[in-house]
């Protein structure tokens, strides 16, 4: 009987728990509804067709931050364990990640986290401090930096929306929403010049996405940084991104993380409560 795949699986966890411990990583937090979640590739809502593109692979250098809070290799689905309850496929964040990677060079050794934290039919309302969600999305911050100086947040990575366009008065009241939102968290992860990159709708439930789309581009508050899906090809349902969608979004959230960092990487502060660097 051969005992080395045990053996092999034992190092590998080892390696993750371990070595990249000790490995500076560059966190980014994925939150929003279910086009975060990722519905790519997903039939019926039930069956994800497994369908992985090349952009979305797995790599070494990118991890993923598990439910019970372990890193492991990122793959699709990235919220699995998350999005509970629903059928998760192909979101943007892999793509995200590999593009960035591409762009910055993998020579650099440099390690990518994701913190999946999206949850699908989600209004902006339920994302408000003291929530469940909120709660949570806060904790998994936390702990994706916890005891490791060489860990930093450089942005959370928002997609959210859709079902705030089926009453005129979350529509109206989005853009407050969503600006009280931001501040509430950059305050309790002490990263007050945290970037945001949100996602303007490409569609929605309702009859009120214009609303909703009006209130994320025109959102004044400093470091937030707005990527516009609008045009990328639904699925059949005329609410969620197709695979290769989801592809061009992570790749346009790749570019405007870049350029953002392009910018600003002189302006930088140590965030004391969370022992980690972060460059805003």
């Amino acid at each position: 009987m051969d005992n080395s795949m045990p053996m092999l699986s034992c190092l590998l966890f080892l390696f993750l728990q371990c070595g990249f411990s000790s490995s500076n990583m560059d966190i980014f937090i994925l939150a929003g509804q279910s086009n975060m979640a990722g519905r790519g590739g997903v039939k019926n809502g039930r069956f994800w067709d497994g369908n992985v593109p090349p952009e979305c692979r797995s790599n070494p250098s990118i991890l993923r931050l598990s439910a019970s809070l372990q890193w492991e290799e990122a793959h699709e689905p990235l919220h699995l364990d998350i999005d509970l309850g629903k059928t998760c496929g192909v979101g943007p964040g892999l793509a995200f990640a590999n593009e960035v990677l591409r762009i910055k060079g993998e020579s650099v050794n440099m390690v990518m986290g994701l913190v999946p934290c999206a949850k699908g039919g989600t209004k902006i309302g339920e994302w408000s401090k003291g929530t469940s969600l909120y709660n949570e999305l806060v904790r998994r911050a936390i702990e994706s930096v916890k005891g490791n100086s060489g860990r930093t947040i450089r942005a959370l990575l928002w997609y959210q929306g859709e079902s705030d366009t089926v009453r005129e008065e979350d529509a109206e009241g989005y853009s407050h929403n969503m600006e009280k939102f931001i501040m509430d968290l950059r305050s309790d992860l002490h990263l007050p010049n945290l970037l945001v990159i949100q996602v303007a709708l490409a569609s929605g439930e309702g009859k009120y996405i214009e609303k909703v789309r009006k209130g994320q581009l025109g959102l004044k508050l400093p470091n937030v940084k707005c990527v516009d899906a609008k045009g990328l090809p639904l699925k059949t349902d005329k609410l969620h991104l197709t695979t290769v969608s989801q592809v061009h979004l992570g790749m346009r959230l790749a570019h405007a993380y870049i350029a953002s960092t392009t910018h600003h990487h002189h302006h930088q502060f140590i965030n004391h409560s969370l022992t980690s660097y972060v460059t805003s």
